[in-house]
């Protein structure tokens, strides 16, 4: 067992750029719209919200 010493992830400090996790989270946000046929879904959202902020 001298092998098995403490290996825990690197974890780097900081945030994340936000381009970067925009493009990680399009294509997941893609394939989720395409599958449950959700066009409609984030019109009708994005229609709320609009109402919602006044405009």
């Amino acid at each position: 067992m001298a092998g098995t010493a403490s290996r825990t992830p690197v974890r780097r400090q900081g945030r994340r750029h936000p381009l970067v996790a925009t493009v990680m989270a399009l294509p997941l946000a893609a394939l989720l719209l395409v599958v449950f046929d959700g066009w409609e879904t984030v019109a009708t959202q994005a229609s709320s919200v609009g109402v919602m902020l006044g405009r």
